[in-house]
């Protein structure tokens, strides 16, 4: 399967309401509208931070006897 870009400057703005205020807004593709998006961007945005990517299991966490079984 193949990517196929898409330039957005080539389909028009329609007349529409933003799918989370309600109110009235012209935009190319369904979503929120302008005031909503940088809303959105400036309450939901975070730094980024390193996790631990090593599982260490509970104590009382024993492992599956199916899993284990040696062939």
């Amino acid at each position: 399967m193949a990517l196929e870009l898409v330039n957005v400057d080539e389909y028009p703005t329609v007349e529409t309401v933003c799918l989370r205020c309600g109110g009235p807004a012209n935009l190319r593709f369904a979503g929120p509208c302008e005031s909503c998006t940088l809303e959105l961007r400036e309450r939901l945005s975070g730094d980024a931070r390193e996790i631990s990517s090593e599982y260490v299991p509970k104590m009382n966490v024993t492992p599956n006897a199916v899993a284990s079984k040696d062939d």
